[in-house]
């Protein structure tokens, strides 16, 4: 009763952001700009060659730390430096403030460190007596409004010129204009007597060498060199995760970061710090200087199968900037101190499951994050197992232990979705929709319309479907899902229609069920493995080629997760990697497989556009393959802005947070609508629901199909 107390109001929460016009405008010019300023950024490189260099520095530096972390300790020591290592966050606090007292510190500057953030070490400097003043703009301005970042490289991305004009004119007594480069002289000038009064000075590092015991920063201002020069103590705050065994390590980092954080080639400064450096006569001429490693559950980590790659991440904030979910409510929502996608997994080591059970729900697993992060993370899928292990931990709610064992029961599963057909039809109008949503979807699912369950299944209409000769020489098994069994059977339907003209030989196995992502991302791993178990061995008896699905969510769990869920299982894994090659998207199969061609169709070239769903483009890393069958077909295509960005459905995402749903979709619809399409297609039964509901309820006439059903609308001999 609780966790459903607490969603709600983290529920209300989010309208907070939602109602925020500036904030929802900022961030999608933001998120708009950053794509392009990316890929330029990336143009002239291997890309994925980058990120695996990243990943198999990091990789190895994290199988090494504890040797890494000892020899870091010697070359720095031997360079006047102090090493120090906190277990926690408290005990990293103590070390500083300890620092601070031996040395009559009373004045500190810092400069931007989201490890600073992470132990609230500003706080504990304060209630030490101690003034701190934050030097990076951003990070200033978010000091004086009390509050913490909202994205990990630009923390005040939340805030217009106009507010912080205000926040100025309070803090300087005098009027301030909003005009924004008046407004950093203002800090400038404000800033610039706390550097000459400092005599201690903290920063972060962005790496941490341990061949030689150096350090180095990454950043856009000037502050963070003048942070570390004019005091007379320098304290470097950093987790044990930025060790690295080489320069040259540290320098594939650097090339990836800045164009991944921001579309930069290279950061406004790079500085690298090796032992204790001299500072001004006015400080006494001697540079004291510490570095503190942090632990505080990166080492649990780094000892963790699953979790140990979270060490490649270089907080470049890339996860938050490609996030739909960050776009419309921002890191204030979206995090607790860390933001994003990275974020909602830190949050669960760093402080703990009740920080962190609301926000991983949060994530509609569109896989945008993994698909620009800097070292390869797969953090869609640690998201999950962060939420299997709130569950353990907690208790798993009756809800999903019923999916559970419905999904993995397919008899049962199947019968009540024939209850549901029957128990529909009173309310179920003639364009298969049912006509008042049932109580358990309130008055915040009036963005869409909901389906009504097909009167007679895929599975029922098999046995009447014509299968044709079988003359290619392929054999296929179809995998319908649950969706286009039970809701949408038409678009199987064209699909086998299309394969029986191309003398292709189908089977349909009848224990086939559920793909089982709904339940592996709810956390239920155990039911997510007795129901990848279910289908391949529903699939094993056929000797098939190819196992092809109109459905790209189940193709991208079919295909990615089932070898992963069924890893620890000698015997069940081989069958599961040997199930997962055979695994095939449907456009796949048509145009790279079947090679269907224009001369094969006919038809006016009517205007249509394509959404792609995320677990095709990204999931799959398949772009181009349903545009050209698209065009192959005769309709004249138009590319809609942002065609692989979410549709907001993210199954059970769209049942919990409603209202995000709605305006992700809106969004969609909109770019959809600018196409002047008359026709919507993509490739996957959830995108299609979440599509056509959104469309009838906004009065549009646009249709929305799936490819198959197109394709053999045109396709001459079926």
């Amino acid at each position: 009763m609780q966790d459903a107390k607490d969603l709600k109001e983290y529920r209300r929460q989010m309208h907070e952001s939602l109602d925020n016009e500036f904030l929802r405008k900022t961030l999608d010019t933001f998120a708009v700009a950053y794509r392009a300023g990316r890929a330029k950024a990336f143009a002239p490189f291997d890309v994925a060659e980058l990120v695996a260099d990243v990943a198999r520095s990091k990789d190895e530096a994290r199988s090494r730390i504890g040797e890494l972390y000892l020899e870091f300790k010697r070359k720095a020591e031997e360079a006047g430096v102090k090493v120090h290592f906190a277990a926690d966050a408290a005990e990293a606090n103590e070390v500083i403030v300890a620092i601070a007292r031996e040395n009559g510190v009373k004045m500190v500057i810092k400069s931007k460190s989201m490890t600073a953030e992470e132990t609230l070490l500003n706080h504990a400097l304060e209630d030490g007596d101690l003034e701190v003043v934050e030097t990076d703009l951003g990070e200033w301005i978010i000091q004086l409004r009390h509050e913490g970042p909202s994205h990990m490289v630009m923390p005040a991305i939340h805030l217009s010129r106009y507010q912080v004009g205000e926040l100025f004119t309070r803090v300087t007594g005098k009027e301030q204009q909003s005009d924004i480069e008046k407004l950093v002289k203002v800090a400038r000038r404000e800033l610039r007597e706390k550097f000459v009064r400092a005599d201690m000075g903290i920063t972060g590092a962005n790496f941490a060498v341990a061949e030689t015991g150096a350090i180095g920063l990454v950043t856009n201002e000037g502050n963070a060199r003048l942070v570390t020069t004019l005091p007379r103590v320098h304290v470097a705050l950093m987790g044990i995760d930025k060790l690295v065994a080489r320069t040259t390590d540290a320098l594939k980092i650097l090339k990836v970061l800045p164009r991944n954080a921001t579309g930069q080639n290279i950061t406004s400064y790079v500085s690298w710090i090796t032992g204790a450096n001299e500072c001004g006569p006015a400080q006494g001429g001697k540079k004291i200087t510490h570095f503190v490693f942090l632990d505080n559950g990166r080492l649990e980590m780094a000892a963790d199968p699953l979790f140990s790659q979270v060490f490649r991440c270089v907080r470049c904030g890339a996860c938050a900037n490609v996030c739909p979910v960050y776009r419309l409510v921002g890191g204030h929502k979206m995090g607790h101190i860390y933001i994003g996608a990275i974020g909602l997994i830190l949050t669960h080591f760093f402080h703990g499951a009740q920080k962190s059970k609301n926000l991983v729900q949060n994530c509609i697993n569109c896989e945008a994050c993994k698909e620009v992060c800097a070292g390869g993370i797969d953090l869609p899928r640690l998201i999950q197992g962060v939420r299997a292990r709130i569950l353990d931990e907690t208790k798993h709610p009756l809800p999903n232990l019923l999916l559970g064992k419905v999904l993995a029961n397919r008899k049962l599963f199947h019968t009540l979705l024939r209850t549901a057909n029957r128990a529909e039809r009173p309310v179920a109008d003639h364009e298969g929709f049912i006509r008042h949503l049932p109580m358990i979807f309130f008055k915040e699912h009036d963005y869409k319309a909901v389906p009504a369950v097909a009167r007679s299944p895929f599975r029922d209409r098999w046995p009447g479907i014509s299968k044709g000769p079988g003359t290619s020489g392929l054999k296929v098994g179809l995998f319908t899902g649950c969706v286009q069994d039970f809701v949408y059977p038409e678009q199987m339907e064209a699909a086998a229609r299309i394969f029986a003209a191309r003398g292709v030989a189908m089977s349909f196995p009848m224990s086939q069920s559920c793909c089982g992502l709904p339940v592996q991302m709810m956390g239920e791993t155990q039911a997510a493995r007795n129901v990848a178990v279910q289908n391949i061995r529903a699939f094993e008896k056929d000797n098939l080629d190819h196992i092809v699905t109109l459905c790209a969510s189940c193709a991208s769990h079919l295909k990615i997760n089932y070898p992963v869920i069924l890893d620890g299982e000698s015997k069940m894994g081989e069958k599961a990697r040997a199930f997962a090659a055979k695994v095939i998207d449907f456009s796949s199969f048509a145009n790279d497989v079947l090679g269907l061609e224009a001369g094969e169709f006919s038809g006016e070239a009517v205007r249509a556009t394509f959404h792609a769903p995320c677990h095709l483009c990204r999931g799959l890393g398949v772009h181009e393959a349903p545009r050209s069958l698209i065009r192959a077909a005769g309709f004249d295509f138009r590319e809609a802005d942002e065609s692989e960005v979410c549709c907001g459905f993210g199954g059970t995402f769209s049942i919990k947070f409603p209202e995000l749903s709605a305006r992700i979709l809106n969004k969609k619809l909109e770019k959809v609508e600018e196409t002047g399409a008359s026709i919507l297609l993509t490739d996957c039964p959830g995108c299609i629901l979440q599509l056509r509901g959104g469309l009838r309820k906004r009065g549009s006439p646009i249709r929305v199909m799936h490819t198959a059903e197109a394709l053999a609308a045109r396709m001459r001999k079926v």
